[in-house]
């Protein structure tokens, strides 16, 4: 199951406001760029020596010409470890996927490297390559979200609630619980105007109540038969969000803190929710 790291100890205190963008972060930011460096170095060297033969192979894969050292001598691995930015990126990759040049601890000190970064890239399942924590399509995707519930004044907080549950989801410091009530309140502030829009105090399960009682009056940009329910699988889609929280009330029992993986995967799924409502593609007729 994965973990976050705290939150900075100037934050907890009270001392300074949580940075608005804490990751993840994209290509190689400047905090990453060294220790980055260093692991390649630390990989291609053994007790003293570089490892040209093992270098060679990845400058030619990725075009890269070697220097010259002191001695008038071609030397591969240097323009290796100083490589940066994405052709950084392009290094470490490809010795992750040359299995027999990074031991198994080199590659767990590079997950812990970008896990600690907030790097956007993580390493994979099998440790030979590296590979988005979030593909591009899916974070440009709810930007584009943020930005349209941010541009349409019917939607009230959503882009707010949206953009914090994407940072406690993955920022520096993921905090799960956070990052899926902040998700169900962007869902609740898009839904409002229209599912409920005579309730000052809705929530998400009275709008969830209120599609039970009305659902005759709710049509979908989603053409359906006559005999399916148009509304189904927007009702559905937020009933597992709903559902799914269990830290929103206590009880005789543990309250169990949703994990970090169904706290992302709530966030997606609200972030899908608010593009219906602010788009239009769900609608409530007179």
């Amino acid at each position: 199951m994965t973990t976050g790291s705290r939150p900075r100890f100037s934050v907890r205190a009270g001392l300074v406001a949580a940075p608005e963008h804490d990751g993840p972060f994209e290509d190689v930011p400047q905090h990453l760029l060294t220790p980055l460096q260093e692991w390649v170095g630390v990989v291609l060297r053994f007790r003293g020596s570089l490892r040209e033969s093992e270098a060679r192979p990845i400058c030619l894969r990725l075009r890269m010409s070697p220097q010259k050292d002191r001695y008038g001598k071609a030397t591969y691995v240097v323009p290796l470890e100083q490589a940066v930015g994405t052709q950084l990126l392009d290094v470490v990759d490809e010795l992750l996927h040359a299995r027999q040049v990074v031991a198994d601890y080199q590659a767990g000190n590079l997950s812990e490297i970008l896990d600690d970064a907030g790097s956007a890239y993580r390493v994979n399942e099998a440790a030979d390559g590296l590979e988005e924590r979030v593909t591009s399509a899916v974070r440009d995707a709810v930007r584009h979200t943020i930005s349209d519930a941010a541009s349409q004044p019917t939607a009230g907080s959503a882009a707010g609630h949206l953009e914090t549950a994407w940072q406690a989801a993955y920022g520096r410091s993921p905090d799960p619980v956070r990052a899926y009530s902040e998700a169900i309140k962007a869902v609740e502030a898009a839904a409002h105007a229209v599912i409920q829009p005579n309730n000052p105090k809705a929530t998400l399960g009275t709008i969830l109540g209120e599609i039970k009682n009305a659902r005759h009056k709710l049509i979908t940009a989603i053409s359906t038969p006559p005999t399916v329910d148009p509304i189904a699988p927007v009702e559905a889609m937020m009933r597992a969000l709903w559902d799914g929280q269990t830290s929103r009330h206590g009880a005789l029992t543990a309250t169990v803190p949703e994990s970090l993986e169904a706290a992302r995967a709530g966030v997606h799924l609200a972030a899908a929710l608010v593009q219906w409502f602010v788009s239009g593609a769900v609608v409530r007729t007179p």
